[in-house]
């Protein structure tokens, strides 16, 4: 029986080029002094959306978690983001604010 190739999901990410160009920021997990939780009021889920999703974008937290997801973990965390990406961006938003290649 031949093998069969796993299947497998991607994602643009722009064109491939590293530059030295600072892209991202992420101030608001720095400046933040408001509650972090859920349930209190909808600004407060936002924000801490907002404060969770800058705190696990550090470098050393992502690879630590990425490494220690199972494949199943990983996938789920792909599909999910990638779901949410499509359902609430705009083709351009997609590409300002996630590619940053506009």
């Amino acid at each position: 029986m031949p093998n069969k190739a796993p299947s497998c999901r991607s994602a643009p990410i722009g064109k491939g080029l590293i530059t030295h160009m600072v892209r991202h920021s992420h101030r608001f997990v720095e400046e933040y002094d408001g509650f972090v939780g859920f349930g209190l009021d909808q600004d407060s889920d936002i924000n801490t959306i907002v404060f969770y999703l800058q705190k696990i974008a550090d470098d050393a937290l992502a690879r630590t978690l990425a490494e220690r997801m199972t494949e199943n973990e990983r996938l789920e965390f792909f599909d999910t983001l990638g779901r949410l990406l499509k359902n609430h961006l705009s083709e351009e938003e997609y590409h300002r604010l996630f590619l940053k290649d506009r």
